[in-house]
C-alpha cells in the first residue's frame, strides 16, 4: 500500500478510535474534524451524593462547549475530559488530585464543586504544577493557594455584598442568617454580615449548620425568637430547599433571601410550594437580552430541549476559556498556567469577554440579576418590596 494511503488510513483509524472511546460523551461526532491524541482535562466534582445535580449540570455545559471546540480542536487535536466523582467531599478531592497530578495525560484540572473540597486539594496541585481551575470556587482565599489556582467564578467578596444590597433594596432592616458551616459558608456569612451592617441592615441572629444536617427545626425556633423581618440563606439548593420547607412548619412566615448558589431548577422542585416568594440573585439568567446569553440559550435548548441555568453556563464558559488558552499557548501544564495570565477577551456567557486579573487570578466584571420564585419559576424581580411579617 502507498505511503500516502497508509497515512490516510492511520488518521482515519485514530479518529474512529476517539469516537468509539468517547461514545455519547457529547462531542464525539465533532471529533472527526480533529486528529491525533486527545488533550485531556481532569474534572473533580460530584456525580453522586447530595450535590450530584451540580455535576450533571456541569456535564451539559462541558459537552455543549466541546461540540464547538472540537470542530477544529486545540492545537489541531481533540479536547476531552475525564470526570472523577468526588461527591464534593474533601477526602475524595484529595485522592483525585493525587491521581490527576501523577497522570501526564491530564494537562489541567477543573473543579471541585465546593471551595472546601477544592482548597483541601490545592497544595497537591500546586506542588504538582497542575492548574486547578475552580470555576465554581467563590471563596476569596481559593486563588491564594498558589500560582496554579485560577477561577472565573465570582468571589464571595463580590457576591455577598450584592446579596446584602438586595436585602436592603427589599426593605429589610433586621435579618437572621442561616449559613452552611464550611469554609465557604463561614467566609460568606462574615462578608454578608459586614456588608449588611454598612447598609443599615442588622443581623439579629446567625446560625451555622452542618452539610449533612436534615432537621433544622430547633435552629429555626431560635431564629423565630429573634424576630427578624427576613431570613437570609447562605446555602446550596438541596439544604436551602429543605430549610425553606421547614421554616413554614415552625410558624416562620418571613420572606427568604437566598444566595445565588440555590439558583437551580432542583431548588424549586425540592422546595415545592414553600419556594414561591424566595428571592435570590444570579450571574446568569436565560431571559437576559445580551447577545452572548441568547446565543448560548439557543444552542443549549437545541441540544437539550430545556433552558440552561447558571451552572450550565459557567461550565460552558470554563471549557471555552481553557480551550482558547490551550490552543494559543500549548498543552504543557506550565504553559497553561502562564497562558491564563496572558489570554485576553475570550467570549463568555457570564462576562461577555473574559480576561484575568493577574494579581487575584480571577475574572472580573460579571453582571448580576435579581430574581424571585413565582408560580414555581424563577423570574426577574419587579422592584416591589414585600410586606415584612
Amino acid at each position: 500500500m502507498p505511503a500516502n494511503s497508509n497515512r490516510r488510513l492511520t488518521n482515519w483509524l485514530n479518529r474512529l478510535a476517539i469516537v468509539i472511546a468517547l461514545g455519547s460523551g457529547g462531542a464525539a461526532a465533532a471529533f472527526a474534524q480533529a486528529a491525533g491524541e486527545p488533550v485531556t482535562i481532569g474534572v473533580s466534582g460530584p456525580l453522586t451524593g447530595q450535590n450530584a445535580q451540580y455535576g450533571a449540570q456541569w456535564k451539559k455545559g462541558f459537552d455543549l462547549a466541546l461540540d464547538e471546540v472540537n470542530v477544529k480542536g486545540v492545537q489541531g487535536r481533540p479536547l476531552q475530559y475525564v470526570f472523577e466523582d468526588s461527591q464534593a467531599d474533601p477526602r475524595q478531592s484529595v485522592a483525585i488530585a493525587q491521581k490527576f497530578v501523577s497522570d501526564p495525560k491530564i494537562v489541567v484540572e477543573v473543579g471541585d464543586f465546593s471551595s472546601t473540597a477544592s482548597m483541601a486539594a490545592s497544595s497537591i496541585y500546586q506542588r504538582g504544577g497542575l492548574v486547578q481551575f475552580g470555576f465554581t470556587n467563590s471563596h476569596p482565599n481559593f486563588t491564594k493557594g498558589g500560582d496554579y489556582m485560577w477561577s472565573n467564578s465570582v468571589s464571595q467578596a463580590d457576591e455577598q455584598p450584592r446579596l446584602a444590597k438586595y436585602a436592603a433594596d427589599l426593605g429589610f432592616k433586621h435579618v437572621a442568617v442561616l449559613y452552611l458551616n464550611t469554609d465557604w459558608g463561614r467566609s460568606s456569612q462574615t462578608i454578608f454580615t459586614e456588608s449588611a451592617k454598612s447598609l443599615g441592615v442588622d443581623v439579629v441572629a446567625s446560625e451555622g449548620y452542618q452539610p449533612d444536617e436534615k432537621d433544622f427545626r430547633s435552629t429555626l425556633v431560635r431564629v423565630r425568637d429573634a424576630k427578624p423581618d427576613a431570613i437570609i440563606l447562605i446555602s446550596y439548593y438541596a439544604d436551602g430547599a429543605l430549610i425553606t420547607r421547614q421554616t413554614r412548619s415552625v410558624g416562620l412566615t418571613q420572606p427568604i433571601v437566598a444566595s445565588g448558589s440555590v439558583y437551580s431548577p432542583k431548588f424549586i422542585e425540592l422546595a415545592g410550594e414553600a419556594g414561591n416568594g424566595v428571592f435570590t440573585e444570579s450571574n446568569f439568567f436565560p431571559n437576559d437580552t445580551r447577545p452572548e446569553v441568547q446565543s448560548f440559550v439557543t444552542k443549549f435548548k437545541a441540544r437539550y430541549n430545556e433552558e440552561p441555568d447558571d451552572f450550565n453556563a459557567v461550565a460552558y464558559d470554563a471549557i471555552i476559556l481553557l480551550a482558547a488558552v490551550i490552543d494559543k499557548y500549548g498543552v504543557d501544564r506550565t504553559a497553561i498556567r502562564d497562558g491564563l495570565a496572558q489570554i485576553k477577551d475570550v467570549p463568555s456567557v457570564i462576562y461577555g469577554k473574559a480576561s484575568f486579573d493577574t494579581q487575584t487570578r480571577r475574572v472580573a466584571g460579571a453582571r448580576a440579576v435579581y430574581l424571585v420564585v413565582k408560580n414555581g419559576q424563577f423570574v426577574l424581580w419587579d422592584g416591589k418590596k414585600p410586606n415584612a411579617s
